[in-house]
């Protein structure tokens, strides 16, 4: 059953200014996601889905309306603040993978811990046991060029439980690999949501979408 309320938007707005041109990205956006609530947010290319994603993940600020996180309102808060509640509450997992070419993977599963001043034993013994989890335990030292693109996503999934996240945020994850591969990350995703991880995908793929357990269809800013 889900739980309390972890991420909530209440009337966000996201309006860019292009040139002379206003662009309302998001139209007064009203979205709450519980505890351990598996969400698909679904739309076409266009639809405003990248940039619920970025209020969703406290990677910008709405031009109007809130976004709270534990019931915290995130919205008004400074960059740097936003980044360490990022670093803690959320986990990123996003379709082009975004490793680090000249680091390893283990090295890349460590990273966020770093910024989070775990300590160089201990979060390279966890990057270890994350890695062995999505079953790379035999690639540790490979880099991203060594590994296949189901892999490298493998890797961005360990990497996004690092700091063992409230929240796992997947954009697209299956959009750069093939349907078999990206049905092994679905199946790996979903059983995290299992374990009681709060999952938001965002994804054009109503097939994909189908494996949430409740669906937001959104268009032209807003949900449909």
């Amino acid at each position: 059953m889900p739980g309390k309320s972890v991420i909530r938007l209440e009337n966000v707005w996201k309006i860019y200014q292009m040139g002379e041109v206003k662009v309302e990205a998001l139209r007064g956006l009203s979205f709450e996601v519980s505890s351990g609530e598996f969400v698909a947010i679904e739309g076409p290319s266009g639809s405003g889905k990248s940039t619920a994603m970025n209020m969703i993940g406290a990677l910008d600020y709405p031009t109007k309306g809130s976004v709270y996180l534990d019931d915290h309102d995130i919205s008004r808060l400074s960059e740097s603040q936003l980044a360490v509640i990022r670093g803690r509450k959320i986990g990123f997992v996003f379709q082009q993978f975004n490793l680090l070419a000249n680091l390893s993977a283990l090295e890349n599963v460590e990273l966020p811990m770093m910024f989070q001043g775990v300590a160089v034993s201990a979060r390279r013994e966890r990057a270890r046991q994350l890695l062995v989890s999505v079953g790379l335990g035999e690639r540790l030292m490979h880099k991203p060029s060594e590994l296949s693109g189901g892999q490298q996503q493998r890797v961005a999934i360990a990497r996004a439980l690092s700091n063992d996240p409230e929240v796992l945020l997947a954009d697209e994850p299956t959009g750069n690999i093939d349907s078999r591969t990206g049905r092994e990350i679905m199946k790996l995703i979903a059983g995290l949501n299992r374990q009681g991880k709060t999952v938001v995908m965002i994804t054009h793929d109503r097939s994909l979408a189908k494996l949430a357990d409740r669906i937001e269809h959104l268009k032209d800013g807003r949900l449909a």
